[in-house]
């Protein structure tokens, strides 16, 4: 039988459709990687292309008119206040709304006209103040200084500036100072970066809430306290969260007012760089959660109005604000907005010694709708289009340039609840550059909230850990199932979870009760805002069974590395028997979830013969478990085919247990 002909109009839509995918794998031949890995993405095509380009033109145009992304990201040598080698003092600011920009401190008296800057073009201003005849400090290392602002309008203004290093509040004062820090004997780094982590296991980390005491916790504290409870845990980074400065403290640190500051509520800049030191000796990678979706709508101590005008580093009108989060939003589109926020990372990488960053609202940047009111399905359409914010894509693209280039080894992470496609894979392929995402359905899942919600092991066992946490009294059954559950829902959600695992400082060992900051709603309370440490180091506690639970589950990764092995298969997912079983890294690991059903001879499937043994058991003494197995068991996969895998063992799980088996016959 003859081949009947092509339909005409279905020939042209399909030459249509190849064109412009011809046309964006000419611009750009790596972007068949990513195609190849999800041809859904195809009719996108263009739309990378596009992306591709315009980070392009940008990172060019820098090129041109800066001499280099290098040169770019280094603003904060120039803008600010400087001590210059011969005993003067270098001032620039951009201030594009400004009629006249003055500088006053301690050093002359709070004196506001008497040292002027120069106007410079594209709203610059610089200053120089020669030195002292006598050659002595200008202005003295803490004293306090001002930029002074004319605003178009004739008001006068007083102004941090955007680049303060570091900033105080003193006593009951509302607004923050700037002081100028510029130590004799600036804290030098002693030890190298760690080697980049092969699978990332992660401890969020507040500084200010690390101390049982009802007060707000230091740099110092976290440093000798802190740390080697996270190196005995097995944690291999830490994501240092509330480190930029932000003037709210129950903001969490996401209300940033002073974006090149370490918070000195903590202490001070060396003793933060002492901390990141110290982590470093202990072979811990050090990350900074990132706040570059939005800032603080605080003037007299932030960014907001530093000129007199709205628009100076944000959007003007209703763009430049968020509703949900009552804060501003960057103009990404603004040369000087992209000088700032690039040489914000490298400060940070650079003068602090950070090995990568969280960026935090990720989300809210992509999209022109910030995520507000929308439900993302997982539909190709909803993450292209008008609704794409391509200026602040453009510059997540650069953020990620920059990072891994300047440091290669350095890691970036997106929170990003969307799930835009490519987000992390490498921009020459069409991606965000980004290493990482957190995949927030999954805490959500747990309801493991940070603020202003229960923690997990609160939600399982309420009440009942005020009274029955003791090893002296027996077991209720609200407390059984509350530990087993919570060593269960940890270890599912690490190895089966995906490339990295979090975990907020406290939770390893079922902190209880909740976290809130001290406000007003709460009577200034600092009671919710700490980290009792305490409960897990008393031996009569429960407490400890979760915590050398969750030490041991970390060691057996850094042992094993299934948080680098490609993504597990789930063999078994018994709705009735409540069993989960998958294979990963060479490992088998069962769930049974069922409240009081144990299973003798239960069959799993495996892609390997050979003896396998208990290497991890939820179910173990020291984990506050029964102790109903025998670990001189071996367990031998035959070749019985169970669930489409070619081997077979028989297995006692009993109810409430995880367990992982590991394969002795194959090389470790």
């Amino acid at each position: 039988m003859a081949a009947s002909a092509g339909h005409p109009a279905r020939e042209a839509r399909s030459q249509c459709s190849e064109e412009p995918l011809a046309a964006a794998l000419a611009d750009m031949p790596e972007l068949a990687r990513l195609l190849e890995a999800d041809p859904y993405l195809k009719p996108f095509a263009p739309e990378f292309q596009r992306r591709y380009k315009r980070f392009n033109q940008t990172l060019n145009n820098i090129g041109e008119n800066e001499g280099g992304i290098d040169k770019f990201s280094r603003g904060y040598e120039s803008f600010g206040v400087h001590r210059c080698a011969d005993g003067g003092l270098y001032c620039k600011e951009w201030a594009p709304g400004a009629e006249g920009v003055f500088l006053t401190g301690d050093f002359n008296d709070w004196n506001p006209f008497a040292y002027p800057y120069k106007k410079l073009d594209f709203g610059k201003w610089e200053l120089y103040i020669p030195p002292k005849q006598n050659r002595s400090v200008l202005v003295p290392h803490g004293s306090k200084l001002k930029v002074v602002i004319r605003s178009k309008s004739g008001e006068i203004l007083y102004r941090i500036s955007p680049w303060a290093k570091y900033v105080t509040r003193d006593g009951d004062n509302v607004n923050y100072d700037w002081i100028h820090w510029d130590p004799e004997h600036p804290y030098k780094f002693k030890h190298s970066k760690p080697k980049k982590p092969r699978g990332l296991r992660i401890y969020e980390s507040h500084v200010g809430i690390s101390s049982y005491e009802g007060k707000i916790a230091s740099y110092k504290h976290f440093t000798c306290n802190v740390l080697p409870r996270i190196k005995d845990l097995g944690y291999n980074c830490i994501q240092m969260m509330a480190i930029m400065e932000h003037a709210y403290y129950a903001s969490f640190g996401y209300q940033i007012t002073s974006f090149f500051a370490a918070s000195s509520r903590y202490g001070t800049p060396e003793e933060l760089k002492e901390l990141v030191d110290t982590a470093h000796s202990m072979g811990i990678t050090v990350f900074l959660d990132m706040v570059h979706s939005h800032a603080s709508k605080n003037s007299e101590d932030g960014l907001n109005m530093f000129d007199g005008t709205e628009s100076c580093y944000f959007h003007y009108g209703p763009k430049g604000n968020h509703n949900l989060w009552d804060s501003r939003l960057f103009a990404y589109s603004s040369w000087e907005v992209l000088r700032f926020l690039l040489s914000n990372i490298r400060w940070w990488l650079e003068e602090y010694g950070f090995d990568g960053f969280r960026f935090d609202g990720v989300t809210s940047m992509l999209y022109h709708h910030h995520g507000i009111g929308q439900n993302f399905s997982g539909g190709y359409h909803e993450y292209f289009g008008l609704q794409v914010d391509e200026d602040a894509l453009t510059y997540i693209m650069l953020a990620n340039h920059l990072v891994h280039a300047l440091y290669p080894d350095s890691i970036t992470i997106a929170e990003d609840v969307s799930g835009m496609p490519a987000l992390c894979f490498p921009i020459s392929q069409g991606g965000g550059g980004f290493d990482y995402r957190l995949a927030m359905a999954i805490p959500d899942k747990w309801i493991q909230a940070l603020v202003g919600d229960k923690s997990l092991a609160f939600w399982l066992m309420d009440a009942e850990m005020y009274t029955n946490m003791s090893v002296l009294t027996p077991f209720t059954p609200v407390i059984d199932r509350g530990i087993q559950l919570h060593k269960m829902i940890r270890l599912i959600t690490h190895a089966l979870g995906g490339e990295g695992y979090l975990n907020f400082m406290g939770n390893e060992f079922g902190h209880p009760e909740w976290l809130d900051f001290p406000r007003k709603g709460n009577n200034e309370s600092y009671h919710y805002a700490r980290r009792q440490f305490h409960l897990t180091d008393d031996d009569l506690l429960r407490y400890k069974f979760l915590n050398n639970f969750d030490r041991d589950m970390n060691k057996l990764e850094e042992r094993c590395h299934w948080l680098s092995a490609p993504q597990a298969h789930v063999s078994e997912e018994h709705e009735t028997n409540k069993i989960i079983a998958f294979e990963r890294a060479g490992l088998l690991f069962v769930f049974n979830f069922h409240p009081s059903n144990s299973y003798t001879d239960y069959r799993l499937g495996t892609t390997v013969p050979g003896k396998y043994k208990i290497v991890l058991d939820s179910d173990a003494a020291e984990y506050g478990g029964h102790q109903r197995l025998d670990h001189n068991t071996d367990f031998f996969s035959k070749p019985f085919e169970h669930n489409n895998h070619p081997y077979s063992l028989l297995v006692y799980i009993p109810n409430r247990v995880a367990l992982i088996l590991q394969n002795v016959d194959l090389p470790n």
